[in-house]
């Protein structure tokens, strides 16, 4: 497990394109037969990625937890972005396709993912924040998770929000967790841009092919900053920061927040006039 130390907004003003990297952006999540993790001191959250092929992958504390299991003070949200797999918990199989989610909640001891077919993997990406109280494990897959529709051709922003895990949906200690999916001939989200500082954001991108790229937006308002990304990467994006990009071309990204709120709606709006 990889550690991500908080950076001081003011420290950041005089980092280069690759400290910049080296503190946000996750680079390699997704390898075969691997569970990869960053642990961020943003929250407490952990970042993570599972490829299992032909044996099963466990989800394990390691050292930097510090617990007998990874979720004895946790909850964690899950999101199949590859082929069909499963994930078994405490000896309970919960299969999940492509962009289905599953919740997982405190107390549970035994998580391990699988394959489907292990020549053609599912892709697991974890999110897991601490937690206080047990909340039930669940299956949201997408076809029943609720659209929201937001955005216009007219602005580049024509996108579907799908919320899994938040306050009307999958119940959770302090984890919120969903999916937006970009139309074709569009590639903005979330300009004019906002900040949460009560919440630190991850976002992932993917369904790009090799050449796309996102240009990921962040920093304070007026001390901008960006980060290209290819596919399947991952940015940690503090409490202080905006998070917002445009791509090469349309791509789909899943958003997960932790920290001091559970209000989905609790942003701050930068107007376009403040922005540096």
């Amino acid at each position: 497990m990889e550690i991500r130390y908080a950076t001081n907004p003011e420290d950041m003003k005089a980092y280069t394109t690759e400290k910049l990297r080296d503190d946000f952006l996750i680079e390699s999540l997704f390898v075969k037969g691997e569970v990869n993790m960053v642990y961020s001191h943003y929250d407490r959250v952990i970042v993570g990625g599972v490829m299992p092929t032909t044996e099963g992958l466990k989800l394990d504390a390691g050292d930097a937890l510090r617990t007998d299991y990874f979720l004895e003070r946790r909850e964690i949200g899950i999101v199949n972005i590859g082929d069909k797999g499963k994930v078994t918990v405490d000896g309970e199989d919960y299969p999940l396709n492509k962009r289905d989610c599953l919740y997982v909640g405190l107390g549970k001891k035994d998580v391990t993912f699988h394959s489907d077919d292990p020549s053609s993997p599912a892709k697991l990406y974890i999110v897991s924040a601490n937690a206080h109280k047990e909340y039930p494990t669940q299956v949201l897959p997408i076809k029943e998770a609720q659209p929201t529709k937001l955005g216009s051709d007219a602005e580049s922003n024509n996108r579907t929000i799908y919320k899994y895990i938040h306050g009307e949906g999958i119940q959770s200690c302090q984890l919120m967790m969903g999916m937006t999916l970009l139309e074709p001939n569009n590639m903005w989200n979330t300009m004019p841009a906002h900040v949460h500082d009560r919440r630190m954001e991850v976002y992932l991108y993917f369904d790009m092919d090799e050449e796309s790229r996102v240009f990921h937006f962040m920093g304070e308002p007026k001390e901008t900053r960006h980060l290209l990304v290819k596919n399947e990467q991952a940015i940690l994006s503090p409490p202080w920061s905006i998070h917002s990009g445009v791509g090469t071309n349309n791509y789909t990204f899943i958003w997960a927040m932790a920290g001091e709120n559970y209000t989905f709606k609790d942003m701050d709006f930068v107007k376009m006039e403040d922005l540096k």
